[in-house]
């Protein structure tokens, strides 16, 4: 299907079309049979054609949505004049043949599923970043990764909708071509390769925890933040100065395939395939190094921070050369590897291999698609919020301890229960006698504020013995 020209292009080429038909001269024959005279219909020039007969001409290549290899139609009644429609009252040339009625009704039933999945991710986004942001337990580094990606994907199917509507769906706007809609399809492009380079980010650093002896974390974030917001930046910016240096690239708010979308398909694609590999690699060590016990996913703070380590002297303490793989740790990779493929977004190695156009798997490939791709918002939120362990317990914590202050204001609920949830999690991260008495020094503690409370226990916190009582 061929796209169609700019206004100012499309107006020049029918004026050439129309003077192009009045130098055509009349078919004049000495037959008794009337003719209906050549006329030009304001898109195709058509010929004279016999009374009775139906006259077949291509349909016009600049027109968007029409199949150039298709034919449309005029009737030539039998009085020798052109059939007019009813409601106008003037001739009519009939170019509903021009589209794939078909495919026209597939691509709007794909089109709704886009839009019902992207609204109902955008929800779940929506609710998990405010639930990361409220709670202040939940500030570890991997939580903070998880919010770049929830917030990419979240605007990226806000723009997604927003360039859909107000700019597909909406032909005066394409027509008319104005700058906002072309800066539009630069956002949606910069939301959408940020949302591949924070899956990648995830990919880096769920692989580094478990190959790296130690990390320091507070570099971590802010070469991740370069990652996932810059070298985006840096892409889509190489991509529209690439694309305005040509007149021909500009029309239709960019509207159609790109020379120069290499330069945003190609990092991805990378990506993408890294990612592939380090999913590989991370079930390779789930399957060959961690014991099963120990195959859990890794809690905040302290226990994030010594993932590594914990990595190295559990596989120091691992028999090697065990026959066989247990199936408790066979479970679990596969368990880990269903999860990951969402957040790393592997599911997208396999869109590209789409059938031809016309193929009978066309339609259930189109349709699992726009589920796959509209839906990943849905997925990663529900596996990595709503079903995450430690935002569970953060609202149930608060959820219990407003119903035994319910009588108290909510000021003083929501401080008491920040309390709470550093001591539980401090809690959580220790074993046996050790966090029994380290509970029981701060309820007994009546020096300090609360910030230099959880900066003490965060201190004290874990003693190097200790690390290998902790489970990932």
């Amino acid at each position: 299907m061929v796209s169609f020209y700019d206004g100012h292009s499309s107006e020049a080429l029918i004026k050439e079309r129309e003077e192009a038909c009045e130098k055509v001269p009349h078919n004049v024959t000495e037959s008794q049979v009337p003719l209906c005279p050549k006329e030009f219909d304001g898109w195709t020039c058509i010929s004279a054609t016999p009374a009775g007969h139906v006259a077949q001409f291509p349909c016009p290549y600049f027109i968007y949505g029409f199949d150039p290899k298709r034919l449309a139609q005029r009737i030539c009644l039998d009085d020798g004049s052109w059939f007019r429609h009813p409601d106008s009252n003037k001739t009519w040339s009939n170019y509903t043949t021009c589209i794939d009625l078909d495919d026209y009704k597939l691509r709007n039933q794909v089109n709704l599923i886009y839009k019902s999945g992207y609204c109902v991710s955008i929800v779940a986004l929506t609710v998990s970043i405010v639930i990361f942001f409220y709670f202040k337990s939940l500030t570890c580094t991997r939580i903070q990764i998880h919010k770049n990606l929830f917030i990419s994907l979240a605007v990226n199917n806000i723009l997604w909708l927003l360039w859909y509507e107000a700019v597909v769906d909406n032909l005066p706007v394409l027509m008319a071509n104005g700058l906002g809609c072309q800066i539009l399809h630069i956002m949606v492009q910069y939301f959408l390769v940020a949302t591949y380079f924070w899956m990648f980010c995830e990919g880096v650093y769920l692989y580094t925890l478990l190959v790296v002896t130690f990390m320091t974390e507070s570099l971590v974030m802010p070469i991740l933040y370069i990652i996932g917001w810059g070298i985006p930046a840096v892409l889509v910016t190489l991509y529209a100065f690439f694309r305005s240096s040509l007149r021909e690239e500009t029309i239709h708010c960019w509207i159609n395939e790109s020379l120069y979308s290499w330069t945003l398909s190609g990092p991805v694609c990378a990506s993408m395939i890294a990612n592939l590999i380090f999913l590989i690699n991370i079930v390779r060590l789930l399957l060959t190094k961690l014991p099963a016990a120990q195959i859990q996913s890794p809690q905040c703070s302290v226990k994030e921070r010594n993932a590594s380590f914990r990595f190295r002297m559990s596989r120091r303490n691992t028999v090697s050369g065990a026959p066989g793989v247990p199936s408790g740790r066979f479970k679990k990779a596969v368990r880990a590897t269903f999860i990951l493929i969402p957040l790393l977004g592997l599911q997208y190695i396999v869109m590209p291999f789409r059938p031809e156009q016309g193929n009978a798997w066309e339609p259930t490939y189109q349709i699992i698609s726009a589920l796959v791709t509209s839906c990943q918002g849905l997925c990663v939120a529900l596996l990595f919020c709503f079903c995450n362990g430690e935002v569970t317990t953060a609202i149930a914590k608060k959820w219990r301890q407003c119903h035994i202050s319910k009588k108290k204001p909510w000021q003083s609920c929501s401080a008491v229960t920040t309390v709470s949830l550093s001591r539980s999690s401090v809690v959580h991260e220790m074993s046996g006698a050790q966090a029994l008495e380290t509970f029981n020094q701060m309820n007994h503690s009546k020096s300090g504020t609360r910030g230099r409370k959880d900066k003490r226990v965060q201190k004290d916190v874990l003693p190097l013995q200790n690390l290998q009582n902790i489970q990932l």
